[in-house]
């Protein structure tokens, strides 16, 4: 007896598979305690412990006193392009091994193959950002007469010269940051809030997040709500970025171009 096989043709009520999901396998409070234990982790921990092997390494090499040594660890573009490097590889590292360990990849959080499309998207974004924030800053200023615009955010690139200096200063302010920020909180965090909450929430939960750990707590001076307020803007246009383009390279591109633009302004024209 022969037997024949059935071949089902697709029809039209057949869909493709939904490449913009935003399901993941960890839920939104994984996203949150992971993303700030991680964080935690690299400051409290891993920073001072590289602080003090640097120090450690300075002093045998020179042969000098320990606080030459921790002098040089808190004023050298070296040391501080090696703890900027260590930092967010060690955070880039963290947050690939949990999406590993829950069988899912960095494509699924955005990090896909970069296309020419992500520099339009960008450049049309900083302008929503710019104006955004200069409307958001008119209205906090006005409500608020004794909000600080001219507080400065604290880099630890201090002391920098020679083009050695500001290319490593580059490096640490205007490339690896964006970078990291993005996979954790535009890729990892937003990712994981969508599996729950509305697009809308999951932007604001992950824009608040991260709009707080640019006040710069526990430095004795005060907080800096107008980097808050900035960086909030700028993370709604992120998160937008990345939900319109299902990609973090746009938001890469247009994050590096708005410090590039703090770099040019800090480091090359103050130095003329």
């Amino acid at each position: 007896m022969e037997t024949s096989e059935q071949v089902v043709s697709p029809t039209k009520n057949d869909k493709p598979q939904n490449t913009n999901s935003s399901k993941v396998p960890w839920s939104p409070w994984a996203a949150v305690l992971y993303a700030a234990g991680v964080f935690g982790f690299v400051s409290l921990i891993v920073a001072p412990a590289l602080g003090l092997l640097l120090a450690a390494v300075y002093r045998v090499v020179q042969g000098g006193k320990w606080s030459a040594a921790l002098d040089w660890v808190t004023q050298a573009t070296l040391a501080q392009f090696t703890y900027v490097l260590a930092a967010e590889a060690l955070t880039v590292w963290a947050i690939w091994w949990f999406v590993r360990r829950r069988g899912s990849s960095l494509r699924a959080i955005g990090l896909r193959r970069p296309r020419l499309s992500d520099v339009a998207y960008s450049t049309a974004a900083f302008v929503v950002y710019f104006f955004t924030y200069a409307v958001l800053f008119t209205v906090a200023t006005g409500l608020i007469p004794s909000l600080n615009g001219g507080q400065k955010q604290e880099l630890g690139f201090d002391h920098v010269s020679g083009a050695v200096g500001l290319a490593l200063t580059f490096i640490s302010l205007v490339v690896l940051p964006p970078i990291a920020e993005e996979i954790v909180f535009r890729g990892f965090l937003f990712t994981g809030l969508r599996n729950k909450l509305r697009p809308l929430w999951a932007v604001v939960v992950t824009s608040l997040i991260f709009a707080s750990l640019h006040l710069q707590f526990g430095n004795g001076k005060p907080l800096l709500w107008v980097a808050a307020l900035d960086t909030f803007t700028l993370s709604l246009v992120l998160c937008f970025l990345r939900y319109k383009t299902d990609s973090l390279w746009p938001g890469i591109l247009l994050h590096g171009f708005k410090n590039g633009i703090a770099f040019v302004g800090l480091f090359l024209l103050q130095a003329h």
